[in-house]
């Protein structure tokens, strides 16, 4: 039986839990959690034999087949690199960090030395599998590509970032332009699906970014297009929460025990 460890035990690492308690991994065993709030841990292992721990240090000493970030980019770049060198795949919800060029090089290079993966899931997005195939055509035949995503948001979710003001309760509006690397540089908790689709096709450097605010707007619609010669890609995902960002780590979970793998 497969092991894993929950790194953030805050609205999305207790998605991750109950998914565990309901029976949907059955083929994995919950040992350990870590959470900066030692409370938020200790209620996640609550009901299992799984140790709430004090530091990422003490997760990574346990050896997990796999832990599941749904924290922050500064807890998955603390820790990554190490649990990587160890040894233990990770599967990261702030992907984001990895368009940091220079951080995902040397996460890479861990996981290649060790045998340990990086397991992107959907988040709150999808069509990976699509996207991914397009782009290896695109550069097996050296054809023009182009991918980006635009994103609508309501403003109350841009508020205490730099793109928020009052305006934007008022009328529709873009508010963002630029590469996928820009967009997570401004917005490090905002865009992380932008950056997995980024990753996907063609780099956060090369794939656009859009956002733009629309008063009253609840949740997030996330519009991904990528296309070249004779092809093209788009995948809509509107949704009202992140609650599917943990339930898709759950998914690649399932799928990673599965005998029938869907990617």
């Amino acid at each position: 039986m497969k092991t894993f460890a929950i790194a953030g035990c805050g609205h999305l690492g207790k998605i991750v839990r109950k998914a565990y308690s309901d029976g949907l991994l059955e083929d994995y065993r919950l040992i350990a959690a870590y959470s900066r709030e030692a409370e938020d841990a200790q209620d996640v292992v609550k009901g299992t034999d799984a140790e709430a721990l004090s530091s990422m240090d003490e997760v990574i000493a346990l050896r997990p087949d796999y832990i599941i970030e749904t924290a922050s980019i500064a807890l998955l770049k603390d820790f990554a690199v190490k649990a990587l060198e160890s040894g233990v795949s990770i599967i990261p919800l702030s992907i984001g960090a990895f368009a940091d060029s220079a951080f995902k090089e040397k996460a890479l290079s861990a996981a290649t030395a060790s045998g340990a993966r990086v397991y992107i899931p959907s988040g709150a997005v999808g069509g990976f599998d699509v996207l991914n195939t397009i782009a290896l055509m695109a550069r097996s035949n050296g054809w023009d590509i182009t991918a980006g995503i635009h994103t609508h948001k309501g403003p109350d979710s841009l508020r205490n970032t730099p793109l928020y003001s009052d305006e934007l309760q008022g009328a529709e509006k873009s508010v963002f332009s630029g590469t996928t690397s820009e967009a997570i540089a401004l917005l490090p908790t905002k865009v992380n699906v932008a950056v997995a689709s980024a990753l996907a096709t063609i780099g956060p450097d090369n794939a656009r970014a859009e956002i733009t605010s629309v008063p009253g707007f609840i949740g997030d619609d996330h519009c991904i297009t990528v296309e070249t010669e004779g092809l093209k890609a788009v995948a809509d995902i509107y949704s009202a929460n992140s609650d599917i960002a943990a339930w898709s780590a759950v998914a690649l979970l399932r799928n990673l025990s599965s005998p029938m793998v869907f990617f």
